[in-house]
């Protein structure tokens, strides 16, 4: 099972101190509006997406479809598939995405311990 892309996004409390703290430590924003409330920040592969107002805890994310630098891969597990086969495993899988579609959709997981991982597929 291959679930795309990684980063950590963080629930922050001033997105504009926490962009600057992780800035210190070398990352680069690529992407995002901060006056919305998000940004995406990048170092050498590691991708963190900062979040004010947005979540409730900080999560895993995974983005399949794309690489590590959001280029779309040309063959990819669908996000609807992923969710039918992680049901099937026995696991909750959240509110199940609409039949029928394609394209971008998201579904939501919870570990052992109650931390969020986001699926979330964008192409």
């Amino acid at each position: 099972m291959d679930l795309g892309s990684f980063s950590t996004s963080l629930t922050v409390k001033d997105i504009h101190a926490s962009k600057e703290f992780y800035e210190t430590l070398g990352f680069i924003q690529t992407g995002g509006d901060i006056d919305k409330g998000w940004v995406v920040l990048r170092q050498n592969g590691k991708v963190i997406g900062l979040f004010q107002g947005m979540f409730e805890k900080n999560m895993l994310t995974f983005n399949p479809g794309w690489t590590q630098t959001c280029e779309t891969l040309p063959e990819f597990e669908d996000v609807r598939d992923l969710q039918a086969r992680l049901k099937q495993a026995g696991l909750d899988v959240g509110t199940e995405i609409e039949a029928g579609t394609t394209g971008p959709a998201h579904f939501m997981l919870t570990d052992p311990d109650g931390n969020p991982i986001l699926i979330d597929q964008h192409v």
